[in-house]
């Protein structure tokens, strides 16, 4: 049990853990504290001042979440003193803020406009002193991001976020004084600046300065246009989130009201992205078993997460080889809804428009991969985040919480519990672990391993399968994925396959999921909650094996095995190769 100490909380007394700041004491009880630099165990720096309150009646105000409690330690934090001053900087952060509310990206969850509108601050400073909105500087020029320093309030959260999760640094502070602003180093634009689009700063930004590369607008045009056929794809994950946009709870199973809410807003046809993570998980799975049959590179990483692909092609391109050459489940999905699926439809591919709904935004800069399409088209048009989904039936009025809950039809909306679980970090390897002991043991075999779940950075395991030991690891995270590689460079221990994911949790953590605003963040295990969905479904499916769904074998019967092998494989795989950081 640790140390307690008795403080007075606005003349209220409480036993509260020793070591604790006022800001986590105070939140424990209830009391409210404004805040907005801090992310706690991210960004602690104490910056924006707007949590400042009364210590000990000492005259000069100080920051709740760098003063540690103390015995008989009596705090204020609400009196008119701590008002004018919290009301005053919120000003002078306004007087530079560009206000586009109607338009932002987060419109409906910014942690500044919640504190503007507490405190009834009405940008005073700019009215009576004529203040000018310092330069900004927009950076756009990556398919997956924007950053628009007109927003930033210079609070640092993406900053330590970019080096908590990736442990790379792109982003940091740049010039000094009044013109200081947030970007990458150098300079330098987002595709050149050597970024991972975990999508990370965007989850930690308060207000709307660093969002995902915003597609509705090409959405609402294309189902518009009459001469084309809409096809969406949905991922795994996203039937596990999509409620948080509309008020349901972390870990809340939308997946009927999701697919009536697509249908809703005009698509044509749903393909269920985990169709294809079925799909890949058979490619996958016999890629592995030819290398590890026939003395190929190992161990095989997985290829699935563009956050973890482009930190290898930028920072550990010696590793490529281990690359399995298997498209993701998105960019099969694309190239499947163009060829099968049109042929299917009886449609001429350039008549459809191919959008993908995923929990990713480096998802985006997958699609402009070289390699993902053919014939001068592209396998997916557009990436819309779970984000934009959720603004997108917003803006067009749907009620999403009394829609009638509905499935997609046809045999690409089919999918085995393995497929649901490609959501969840460890999920993909648990699945491929499926196949491939059926597939080298040909019996009943295990439909668990719970060995390689969970959000640690990084799990290792070991499973005898037809009487050879198989090391498994699960990384995720940039950071664990740098330490891991550093440690395959110079341990003796043979691994023989590794799932890699860009963003710790794996996909229902990704960065183009629902923000949850940083005084929330603690309240709720998020990544457990979230995760729960996915194992739920898997654990009531009828089919829990990838190589066992019907629909599969059907696509490998009717189409895939009549292809030629070169058509097969630039159909289902791709090729990396190494990029540099800030090459221009």
């Amino acid at each position: 049990m640790p140390k307690h100490v008795t403080i007075k909380i606005n003349q209220k007394e409480y036993a509260v853990p020793e070591g604790y700041t006022v800001l986590k004491a105070a939140e424990e009880q209830g009391i409210n504290i404004p805040r907005l630099c801090y992310l706690e165990g991210i960004h602690e720096e104490g910056n924006c001042r707007l949590c400042s309150v009364e210590i000990d009646g000492n005259p000069n105000l100080k920051p709740a979440c760098k003063t540690i409690v103390h015995e008989g330690m009596e705090v204020i934090t609400e009196n008119q003193k701590i008002y004018n001053y919290v009301s005053m900087n919120l000003e002078l952060l306004a007087s530079n803020h560009h206000f586009e509310c109607f338009k932002c990206s987060r419109e409906e969850n910014c942690e500044f406009l919640d504190l503007l509108r507490e405190y009834n601050v009405t940008n005073e400073f700019s009215d009576l002193y004529g203040f000018e909105l310092k330069e900004s500087h927009l950076n756009s020029t990556s398919d997956s991001m924007v950053i628009d320093t007109s927003k930033c309030i210079l609070c640092g959260r993406c900053v330590s976020a970019c080096e908590h999760y990736t442990g790379i640094g792109v982003l940091n502070f740049n010039q000094r004084g009044t013109v200081t602003y947030v970007g990458p180093a150098q300079f330098h634009n987002l595709d050149d600046a050597g970024c991972i689009y975990c999508g990370k700063c965007i989850q930690s930004c308060p207000t709307g300065a660093i969002r995902e590369n915003i597609d509705v607008k090409n959405f609402e045009k294309a189902i518009r246009d009459p001469k084309k056929t809409v096809i969406v794809q949905v991922a795994p994950s996203i039937r596990a989130t999509l409620g948080e946009e509309f008020g349901y709870p972390i870990g809340t199973n939308v997946e009927g009201k999701m697919f009536a809410a697509l249908y809703e807003l005009g698509v044509n046809e749903i393909i269920d992205t985990n169709f294809t993570a079925d799909l890949t998980i058979v490619e996958e799975s016999s890629e592995f078993l030819e290398r590890f049959k026939n003395d190929g590179v190992l161990p095989m990483f997985t290829s699935c997460s563009p956050g973890w692909i482009n930190y290898l092609e930028l920072y550990y391109p010696e590793f490529i080889p281990n690359l399995s050459t298997c498209k993701s489940p998105q960019q099969m999905a694309g190239a499947l809804i163009k060829t099968y699926y049109a042929k299917k439809l009886n449609l001429d591919p350039k008549d459809i428009y191919s959008v993908s709904i995923m929990p990713c935004v480096a998802k985006k800069s997958e699609a402009h991969r070289d390699g993902m399409g053919r014939d001068g088209l592209q396998d997916v048009d557009i990436v819309l985040t779970t984000r934009e989904l959720g603004r997108l039936i917003r803006r067009r009025n749907i009620d999403f919480r009394n829609l009638k809950p509905m499935e997609p039809f046809g045999d690409l909306a089919k999918y085995t519990g393995a497929a649901a679980i490609f959501g969840a970090s460890g999920g993909v390897m648990e699945a491929a672990l499926r196949t491939v002991s059926a597939m080298l043991e040909e019996k009943d075999c295990p439909l668990e391993f719970k060995e390689v779940r969970g959000k640690q950075g990084i799990k290792e395991a070991s499973y005898t399968i037809s009487g050879i030991e198989v090391n498994v690891a699960v990384v995720q995270g940039g950071k664990a994925i740098g330490e891991f590689l550093e440690y395959l460079k110079t341990t003796d221990k043979t691994y023989h396959f590794v799932e890699f994911m860009g963003c710790i949790g794996g996909c229902i953590n990704g960065g183009g999921q629902p923000i949850v605003k940083a005084k929330h963040m603690n309240d709720v295990d998020i990544i457990k909650e979230r995760s729960k969905v996915l194992y739920q479904m898997d654990s009531h499916a009828v089919i829990r094996k990838s190589h066992m769904n019907p629909a599969i074998k059907r696509l490998y019967d009717e189409y895939l095995n009549l292809l030629s092998s070169h058509d097969f494989h630039s159909l289902l795989h791709t090729h990396y190769q190494a990029r540099e950081a800030y090459s221009k």
